[in-house]
């Protein structure tokens, strides 16, 4: 267990920092992809102006995703202590108080939700105000104790970030707070939905071997409610539908236009069938390691990142340039067949041996 923090690193904690960096990255991928159409219909892009907008997405986002995170924590100070992943947090360690936390995340989230009504408009500032509602109120003061479908709903929270990265990016005469739900086009809710249909595969992995952690706190995960065979299913359901995004043809005209339809089709496919193949090889009977980890599950779990990221890399990369995206393609089409050609040699030798 890492050591816990002090200090101001210890309100950095609160916040949850390597959670944050992979939400920022799908809000500036989505700012990106915006930008990208533009450039692509006229043929013009102001490079400053996209620039100004990603760091207001960057101050914003970490401000109120951190804020949602820190008064999360306030909430879980009863069961956090229970858990080896929880039990060095700020607030079990006792480094920051109950009431500093609550305080420091409503803070936070506040100047946040203002920072976005100042520098960019209210339909931003309403999706970030969302998710900070809906984390905190629906995810963990209702859902988390209360439902196996806890992370699944859940999710919703955590799958905002393209739209208030799209909503940022798009002028607000364009936009209206009355139908916030109304962004322009479709392509920011594809974006929402594959980070949604992640969520649930992604921290299954994690909770197939912390299942009796949460068990021991009453956290009803659904590895130790409904078992680790019906997580298996489900996450397996999660994670087809992930690889059926690349047959969304919508999606393949509004983000990439037709010349980069296909080229995109075959990443999202390529990426979605890798980290597929990851989650049919976890095997919940397997030896844990010296750590207490399910090996194939941790694998899945690290996979899961790696794919989201690549995901919203390769669909930025491909709205901006079709010969850009082949070249991605190739590179990525290497590396991962490399990676499962050693999985499987690996897996051949544990047989053997």
């Amino acid at each position: 267990m890492a050591e816990a923090a002090t200090g101001m690193k210890a309100y950095v904690a609160l916040m949850k920092p390597r959670v944050l960096v992979l939400l920022q990255i799908t809000a500036l991928c989505a700012v990106l992809i915006h930008d990208a159409q533009i450039w692509r219909d006229t043929g013009e892009w102001d490079l400053l102006h996209t620039g100004q907008v990603m760091i207001v997405v960057i101050v914003g986002g970490m401000l109120t995703a951190g804020g949602a995170n820190a008064i999360n924590m306030w909430y879980d100070r009863d069961i956090d202590p229970g858990m080896k992943r929880t039990v060095n947090r700020p607030v079990p360690a006792g480094t920051v108080s109950p009431n500093q936390a609550l305080w420091f995340g409503i803070g936070i989230s506040v100047i946040g939700v203002a920072w976005f009504m100042a520098m960019t408009n209210a339909v931003t500032a309403f999706w970030a105000g969302f998710s900070i509602i809906f984390y905190v109120l629906i995810y963990t003061m209702w859902l988390k104790r209360t439902s196996t479908q806890n992370i699944v709903i859940g999710g919703i929270a955590g799958a905002t970030p393209p739209l208030i990265g799209w909503a940022a990016a798009t002028p607000a005469n364009e936009l209206s707070i009355t139908n916030p739900f109304f962004l322009g086009e479709p392509l920011p809710w594809l974006m929402f939905t594959l980070i949604f249909l992640w969520t649930p595969p992604h921290f299954w992995a994690l909770a197939l071997y912390r299942s009796s952690e949460y068990e021991k706190v009453g956290v009803p995960m659904m590895p130790w409610v409904k078992g680790s065979e019906r997580t298996l299913l489900e996450m397996k359901v999660y994670a087809l539908l992930l690889v059926g995004i690349a047959a969304m043809p919508w999606l393949r005209n509004e983000a990439v236009g037709n010349e980069g339809g296909l080229i995109w089709t075959i990443i999202a496919f390529s990426l979605g069938f890798w980290y597929f193949q990851t989650v049919l090889r976890i095997d919940p009977k397997e030896k844990l390691d010296d750590s207490g980890r399910l090996p194939t599950a941790l694998r899945s779990f690290k996979a899961s990142l790696y794919y989201l990221a690549l995901m919203f890399i390769g669909l930025v990369i491909t709205a901006l340039n079709t010969w850009a995206a082949i070249i991605f393609l190739a590179i990525l089409g290497g590396n991962l067949a490399r990676t499962m050609v050693r999985r499987n040699n690996d897996v051949g030798n544990t047989i053997t041996s």
